[in-house]
C-alpha cells in the first residue's frame, strides 16, 4: 500500500510539473513580474571588453585580455601609450584568458588546452618578435609553478609528461626552450622552490588525509612537519620571503582559522603576522622582488585588507579612498615597485582598472572592463548570514529585480520566483563582486540567492570539516535552509524556486531534484555528477596525489561503508523519485565529470517519465569556455527558467550561431531552442 501510495504521489507531482510547463508555454513563458526595467540582452552582459590587466616587470609594457574576432586574446601596448594596443595572440578557438609576464622582460607566458581536455600546454610569446613557441609537449598537463627575479630567464613548471599520475618539476630556459627535470616524482603532491629555483620542500598525503612536509637536504628528503587531516585544506606553504631561510605559512593548526606566520627554516622560530577569527588568511599581497608578505586579504562578506608591512600603509589608504564603497585588488607590480595595476570591483558596475604611481600617489584610469554596463539597469548585491538548522552561520548574497523593493529595505513588495545558485568545488566559495549571471536572472524577474554552505572555503577549518561525509546530507540541508530563510523573509515564493549550479553545484541540483522531490520547481545541472561511486572511480589520473582528500572527505568506494554512503547520496540512486523538470548541460570532453555521468542520469529519468532536457557540447570540457557555446547555453537556460518560473526571456535569435550545441534529449520541452537549433544547422 505504501509503495502504491508513493507512486500515486509521484505521478501527481510529475503531472503538476508538466502542467506548470504547459501553462507557462501557453503565454510564451511570460507572466506578470516586477518592473524589471528594459530587457538586458545576453550579449550586453557577456565577458568584459577588457580584463586581466598587468604591467611587465620593467614597466615598459601593458597587457590585457580582450576579444579579437570574437574570441578572447591577449593584447599588448606600451605603458606610455596604453591606447596603442594590438593583439599579441590570435586564437580562434577557446581563447586565451590569462597570462603572466616573465621576469626576463622579453616573454609573456600563457597556457591552453584542446577542447576542454585540461592538458594545458605552456606557450611563450616573444615581446619583440611577437613569435609564439610551445614550451611543453602536447598531451600533458603543465602548470606554471615558480618564476623569480633572481632567475629571470627561466620558469619552473609542474608537468605530467612522464607519468600522467604525477607531476615533475621541470625548469625551462625561456631563450632556448631547453628543459631540465629537477626531480622524477613518484610520490609527492606538491613542491616548493626558493627564489633561486631550487627544490626545497615537498608534500604528500597519508591514507588518513593528513599532509606531511619534507625538506630537501643533500639530495634527499627529511620529514619537516605534519598537518592533521582536519587542517589539510586550510594549512599550506605560501612561499619564500627575502632569503632562502624565511618561509611563509597559512596555518590553522591549534586554531580554527588560518593565520599567516613567518617561519625560519634553520631555527624553527615562528612569528604571527596576521590573523582573523572569522576567516582564513592567505598571501594577499607580496613584494614583487623580495616576496615579503605585505598585506593579507580578509574576505568574510566583503574583502578588507590587513596591512602587515608599514612600507605600503600609505598606498593602501590611497587605494581605499580610490575604491570608495567598492573593493580593490592589486593585480600586478613592476620590479622597482613604482607602478601597480589596481582593479576596483563593484557588484553593480563595470570593474575599473587603474595604473597607480606610488611615487606621486596618483592613480589614473587605464580601462573600464565594460563601459556599456553603465547604461544597464544593474542591481545591488545584498550580503547576508543565513542560519542553518544546526546552528552554523552561512555567509551569502542575494539580488532582487529592479522595482521589486520600492522602499529599499532589502525585501521585495511581494515574494518572487527565485533562482538558488550553488557554487562549484565544493572547496571554493561565493564572494562579493559583479556576477553577470545574477544580473541576467534579476533582469528576467527573479530573485537570486547563493550561500556558502558548509564545506565552502575561507571560513575556518570547522566550517569545512562540518562537510565530511555530508555530500547529499547536511550540505544539502544548508541549501534547503537557505530556501526556507528566503521564503520566511518574504523574498521567495515557496513553489517557485529553481536550483541551479555547475560541477558540485550541478550535483547539488541533481540531489535536490531526486532526494527532495517537490522542494524545487525545477533544476539546472551543468557538469554535475549523478553517481558518487562512478565519479570517485573515474577521478582524473592527474589528481592521483590528492585523491585521498576525496576518499576521506566524500567517501571511499573501496570500503563497504564508504560505497554504501556514496550510493545512498548519489542522485542516480533516487532517479525514480524525480518529478523534474530538469535541464542537464555537459561538455563531451570533460575529464573530471565525464559525459557518462550526465547520460546515465538522463536515461534513468526518461525511464521513469520525468521531464529532462539534455544539452551536449562536443567541443567542451568542464564548463563552456567557447563564447558561442556559453551564449547558446545561456539562451537555453533562459527559455527553461521562463517556462518553469514564469520570468522574462529574450528571443534566441541567432544566439546558436557558431555554437556546437546539440540537444540529444528533451528538445520538445523547449520549442524555441529546438526551432533555433534547426535554423542554425545547414
Amino acid at each position: 500500500m505504501r509503495r502504491a501510495g508513493a507512486k500515486t504521489a509521484r505521478a501527481a507531482l510529475v503531472a503538476t510539473a508538466l502542467c506548470l510547463l504547459a501553462s507557462t508555454a501557453a503565454t510564451g513563458g511570460q507572466q506578470p513580474q516586477p518592473a524589471a526595467g528594459r530587457l538586458i540582452e545576453r550579449g550586453e552582459l557577456g565577458s568584459p571588453l577588457r580584463s586581466e590587466g598587468a604591467i611587465s616587470p620593467d614597466g615598459k609594457w601593458l597587457a590585457f585580455v580582450a576579444d579579437h574576432e570574437g574570441t578572447p586574446n591577449i593584447f599588448l601596448a606600451p605603458r606610455r601609450r596604453p591606447n596603442d594596443a594590438e593583439p599579441l595572440t590570435r586564437d580562434r578557438g577557446r581563447g586565451v584568458r590569462s597570462f603572466r609576464f616573465a621576469f626576463d622582460d622579453r616573454h609573456l607566458l600563457y597556457t591552453q588546452d584542446i577542447d576542454g581536455d585540461e592538458n594545458d600546454r605552456l606557450f611563450a610569446v616573444d615581446l619583440v618578435t611577437r613569435r609564439t613557441r610551445a614550451l611543453t609537449p602536447a598531451g600533458a598537463r603543465a602548470v606554471v609553478d615558480t618564476m623569480s627575479p633572481r632567475a629571470p630567464g627561466a620558469v619552473v613548471v609542474m608537468i605530467n609528461d612522464r607519468d600522467p599520475k604525477y607531476f615533475d618539476p621541470v625548469r625551462i630556459d625561456l631563450a632556448t626552450g631547453r628543459t631540465t627535470r629537477l626531480f622524477q616524482n613518484q610520490d609527492y603532491a606538491a613542491f616548493v622552490l626558493d627564489p633561486d629555483l631550487r627544490l626545497r620542500l615537498a608534500s604528500r598525503y597519508t591514507d588518513e588525509g593528513a599532509k606531511r612536509w619534507f625538506l630537501r637536504e643533500g639530495g634527499g628528503w627529511r620529514p619537516w612537519g605534519e598537518v592533521p587531516p582536519q587542517d589539510a585544506i586550510t594549512t599550506s606553504i605560501l612561499g619564500f620571503g627575502p632569503d632562502d631561510q624565511t618561509l611563509y605559512l597559512a596555518d590553522s593548526r591549534g586554531r580554527n582559522t588560518a593565520a599567516i606566520y613567518q617561519v625560519n627554516l634553520r631555527t624553527g622560530a615562528r612569528k604571527l603576522l596576521a590573523e582573523d577569527e572569522r576567516v582564513d588568511l592567505g598571501a594577499g599581497l607580496a613584494h614583487p622582488v623580495s616576496g615579503r608578505i605585505q598585506a593579507a586579504a580578509r574576505n568574510y562578506l566583503r574583502t578588507e585588507w590587513a596591512v602587515i608591512d608599514p612600507a605600503i600603509r600609505r598606498d593602501m589608504r590611497t587605494l581605499r579612498r580610490l575604491a570608495g564603497p567598492d573593493e580593490f585588488h592589486v593585480d600586478s607590480r613592476t620590479r622597482d615597485d613604482r607602478y601597480w595595476v589596481v582593479r576596483v570591483r563593484s557588484a553593480s558596475a563595470s570593474p575599473r582598472t587603474y595604473l597607480y604611481d606610488r611615487s606621486s600617489g596618483r592613480a589614473e584610469l587605464w580601462f573600464e572592463g565594460h563601459p556599456g554596463w553603465a547604461a544597464l539597469p544593474l542591481q545591488p548585491l545584498h550580503a547576508v548570514e543565513v542560519p542553518s538548522r544546526d546552528g552554523l552561520r552561512l555567509p551569502g548574497y542575494y539580488m532582487l529585480p529592479a522595482g521589486a523593493d520600492p522602499d529599499g529595505d532589502g525585501v521585495p513588495a511581494a515574494p518572487l520566483p527565485t533562482v538558488l545558485w550553488v557554487h562549484g568545488g565544493p572547496w571554493d566559495r561565493e564572494s562579493y563582486g559583479f556576477n553577470p549571471l545574477f544580473q541576467l536572472y534579476a533582469n528576467r524577474g527573479y530573485a537570486v540567492l547563493s550561500v556558502n554552505f558548509r564545506g565552502s572555503t575561507g571560513f575556518g577549518k570547522a566550517f569545512i570539516d562540518a562537510s565530511v561525509g555530508e555530500w547529499g546530507g547536511r550540505m544539502q540541508d544548508d541549501l534547503l535552509d537557505a530556501k526556507a530563510w528566503a521564503v520566511r523573509r518574504g523574498i521567495s515564493r515557496e513553489s517557485h524556486v529553481a536550483i541551479v549550479g555547475g560541477s558540485y553545484g550541478g550535483y547539488a541540483a541533481l540531489a535536490a531534484m531526486t532526494m527532495t522531490p517537490g522542494a524545487f520547481a525545477c533544476g539546472i545541472s551543468v557538469a554535475g555528477p549523478s553517481s558518487l561511486v562512478t565519479l570517485m572511480d573515474s577521478i582524473p589520473e592527474y589528481w592521483t596525489s590528492t585523491r585521498v582528500l576525496y576518499l576521506t572527505r566524500v567517501g571511499d568506494p573501496a570500503k563497504p561503508s564508504g560505497r554504501a554512503l556514496l550510493t545512498a547520496r548519489s542522485p542516480l540512486t533516487h532517479a525514480s523519485r524525480t518529478v523534474g523538470p530538469l535541464l542537464i548541460g555537459q561538455g563531451a570532453n570533460d575529464p573530471r565529470v565525464k559525459r557518462s555521468e550526465a547520460e546515465q542520469m538522463v536515461r534513468a529519468m526518461r525511464a521513469n517519465g520525468a521531464p529532462v532536457t539534455y544539452v551536449l557540447f562536443p567541443d567542451e570540457g568542464h564548463g563552456f569556455a567557447r563564447p558561442a557555446n556559453d551564449r547558446a547555453f545561456s539562451a537555453v537556460t533562459e527559455e527553461f527558467l521562463a517556462r518553469c518560473l514564469g520570468g522574462r526571456a529574450q528571443p534566441i535569435g541567432d544566439d546558436f550561431k557558431g555554437s556546437s550545441i546539440t540537444i540529444p534529449v528533451g528538445a520538445e520541452f523547449l520549442p524555441r531552442s529546438a526551432e533555433a537549433l534547426a535554423s542554425a544547422r545547414p
